[in-house]
């Protein structure tokens, strides 16, 4: 359990450029291109040298604490180091995903008021003619832009600005609901600078020798995660691949045999397109310990995974705005359950709440909610900026409302059912989609499925599936005939993709999601 913050805090001075001193020569970044090519490993003297150097660069051009920078390019070593020195600096971090388009960055842009794009030439081609004041271009050279590389490396490494408070801004995320705009989700220096011990420690399970890998883009909050602040708050080595396009299964087992990886994390549409490969060869001699998280991890992946490697999965559930709320924590040898969340971190007071925010029992469904009176816990963002509406619905009396919903059994596992305005009303029937989903996964025709409600005049929503089949297998009506009457037999025949179930359609490699 993390005690509470002190009044000054800097992620980049007060973890990295401790390991710096204490552990000069020690890995913290080894990033490869595709294919093994263009490595690039930093130490933590290095990447602290150039995370002064660009706070520096920063500085001189005008960029000042508390302003907002939109961030976006692709797992490369400037991601890191231009993190760093805006975090040095008290500047706020925007990550953003290379999937943007020119819409959502202009979006971004102007709702965050930002001062300064740091992109690629990628990016660059979006954003052209976009009005902000700095437009710093990694990687290359652009009339109008400046070169963020020269630019970094030609600026003052002494360079030492003055402490950040704990609670002063220290990162924003862009993050989606089922309605409206994508909401601004708003972090102090501490809250995931610090609040992410949590995550580094007790979920990834890192230690200072650890390789750790994960296989997110640079843009969600899964990176903050699992390739930031979790493992630097624990002096592991953050390993990258520059992977672009649709995620090959093959190319991650390939990457774990060959690198020292000895951690890693991976969403569980990754895993459940690896867990199809023939994984008998496979040999990971340095790998001993594996996470999820971003969407319920089907039992049988699980299953699988373990017993063609020997290694169990542990998920851990959070979300953009908060550490790892809930996991399967190795650390504190927590007995796993398959499909199960695990139970609450150390440190945080989480309950099940109905609609007048009582207190449910085991067995009983409800909303996932984190106690922030009378002590609010460190990890848990400050708020959604300038959005008071979303605030006074989210942050009810003692509680701080996930929007998730979840059941508790009697030894304390929680068993998530699904965001609370996506689970299907049929007939009276509550029914979550993820167990539908579940279900479908576990026909051998299957490669993916999602679920969703379509309303029905007669009995309010009915089951509506899609399913992706494997390569091998072509959809027919007898198909579908053969997937709803499995979906009958696994789960209660209420739940069941009725007349619904969506014509299905072959495919190899669908592209993977993850996001927190």
């Amino acid at each position: 359990m993390i005690a509470g913050p002190p009044l000054y805090f800097n992620f980049a001075r007060d973890v990295v450029e401790r390991w710096a001193r204490e552990r000069p020569d020690a890995p913290a970044l080894w990033c490869v291109g595709e294919s093994g090519a263009k490595e690039h490993r930093y130490s933590f003297r290095q990447i602290t040298e150039d995370s002064r150097r660009a706070a520096s660069f920063f500085n001189d051009l005008g960029i000042h604490r508390g302003d907002r920078v939109l961030l976006i390019t692709p797992r490369l070593p400037p991601w890191w180091v231009a993190m760093l020195g805006l975090v040095r600096l008290g500047a706020v971090p925007i990550p953003g995903t290379p999937l943007l388009t020119a819409k959502d960055i202009r979006y971004r842009l102007e709702t965050a008021e930002a001062t300064a794009l740091i992109t690629d030439a990628e990016g660059v081609a979006k954003a052209e003619g976009m009005q902000v004041n700095h437009r710093l271009l990694v990687g290359g050279e652009r009339p109008g832009w400046i070169n963020f590389d020269a630019g970094v490396r030609a600026a003052d490494a002494s360079f030492d600005p003055e402490p950040t408070r704990s609670d002063e801004p220290g990162i924003i995320y862009f993050t989606s609901g089922t309605t409206g705009p994508p909401k601004m989700v708003l972090h102090t220096q501490a809250s995931y600078g610090l609040g992410h011990r949590l995550t580094g420690e007790l979920w990834l399970d890192l230690e200072p020798n650890d390789v750790h890998w994960c296989l997110t883009d640079t843009g969600w909050a899964k990176a903050a995660w699992s390739c930031f602040f979790g493992p630097w708050q624990m002096g592991a080595c953050v390993f990258a691949v520059d992977s672009r396009g649709r995620f090959d299964p093959v190319a991650a087992l390939r990457t774990l045999a060959q690198y020292p990886i000895t951690t890693w994390c991976a969403p569980p549409t990754a895993l459940r397109l690896i867990v199809r490969e023939d994984l008998s060869a496979c040999r990971f001699p340095h790998l001993r310990h594996c996470v999820s998280a971003g969407e319920p991890l089907n039992p049988e992946v699980i299953a699988a995974w373990k017993q063609a490697t020997g290694h169990t999965i542990y998920e851990g559930y959070g979300q953009t705005e908060t550490v790892v709320l809930i996991g399967n924590f190795r650390s504190l040898g927590e007995k796993v359950r398959p499909g199960s969340m695990g139970k609450p971190t150390p440190g945080f007071t989480v309950a099940l709440l109905d609609e007048n925010l009582q207190d449910l029992s085991a067995g009983r469904e409800g909303e996932v909610a984190v106690r922030v009176r009378p002590q609010r816990p460190l990890g848990l963002f400050r708020e959604y900026w300038r959005n008071p509406n979303e605030n006074a619905a989210r942050f009810r009396e003692d509680w701080y409302l996930t929007g998730d919903r979840a059941a508790r059994d009697a030894e304390g596992y929680y068993w998530f059912v699904g965001r609370a305005d996506d689970v299907i009303k049929s007939s009276s029937y509550r029914i979550g989609p993820f167990e539908v989903e579940s279900a479908l996964i576990e026909h051998p025709a299957v490669l993916e499925a999602a679920v969703v409600g379509k309303p029905d005049p007669v009995r309010g929503q009915v089951v509506k599936a899609f399913v992706v089949l494997r390569k091998d297998r072509a959809p027919s009506e007898e198909l579908r005939g053969q997937l709803q009457a499995h979906c009958k037999k696994v789960t209660a025949p209420y739940k069941y993709p009725d007349r619904d179930l969506s014509r299905a359609r072959s495919a190899t490699k669908p592209q993977t999601k993850d996001r927190y």
